[in-house]
């Protein structure tokens, strides 16, 4: 393996992007970049604590559940989640945040970098309910970066073609967690048990 330590090295191999290109980054929100938000339910986000540390984390909900406060800034709300709080303890940290909006379907992707604050106000958690819940807190991001990511992961992957998928990925929280927290044969199957369980109807009833 031959390392790329250099901005050169890089530049050598892949090429330098055409002027052009970098005209469809915006440092707001336009048009186009706004009806994509209003129809998109999955936005994967991305922030860094201040060592440098990263963590990405998908959030989900109705088709635009983020909302366009103005071109410069957006609104995410807080679901119940697992409670480790890693993005929302970097956003305290760093301010960073990098955003990517999911269309089903559609091979684009939208991306929009900038700072964000954390803010507890009722009349917006409430205003931003879902399934009968408040947001539990709202994330404001203010804009630095907008624009449109093309479609090329997404035709290579084939992500979006159902003959493609296969199976559902069987997934056992209770396995991965006993695994780390029980002693015996006895108390790890417990425990794999009592997580299973739980996540089930935290599914159900915690959304």
């Amino acid at each position: 393996m031959k390392p790329i330590e250099t901005t050169q090295q890089l530049r050598a191999l892949l090429g330098k992007a055409h002027p052009l290109t970098k005209s469809k980054i915006y440092d707001h929100v336009f048009a186009e970049a706004a009806a994509f938000i209003a129809l998109s339910p999955l936005i994967f986000i991305a922030t860094a604590d201040a060592d440098g540390q990263i963590t990405v984390s998908p959030k989900g909900d109705g088709p635009g559940f983020v909302r366009v406060e103005d071109e410069r800034t957006l609104l995410i709300p807080e679901r119940p989640g697992n409670k480790l709080l890693h993005g929302l303890c970097n956003l305290l940290e760093t301010g960073q945040i990098g955003l990517i909006f999911v269309v089903p379907g559609s091979a684009e992707t939208l991306r929009i970098n900038g700072r964000a604050r954390l803010f507890q106000d009722a009349e917006t958690c409430t205003a931003m309910a879902a399934n009968g819940k408040e947001a539990l807190l709202i994330t404001q991001v203010s804009v630095r970066e907008c624009f449109f990511h093309c479609a090329k992961a997404f035709k290579r992957s084939h992500a979006w073609d159902p003959q493609t998928w296969t199976a559902p990925f069987k997934l056992s929280f209770g396995k991965q967690i006993a695994r780390q927290s029980a002693g015996n044969k006895i108390s790890r199957k417990a425990v794999e048990i009592a997580v299973d369980q739980a996540v089930s109807l935290d599914y159900k009833k915690n959304l």
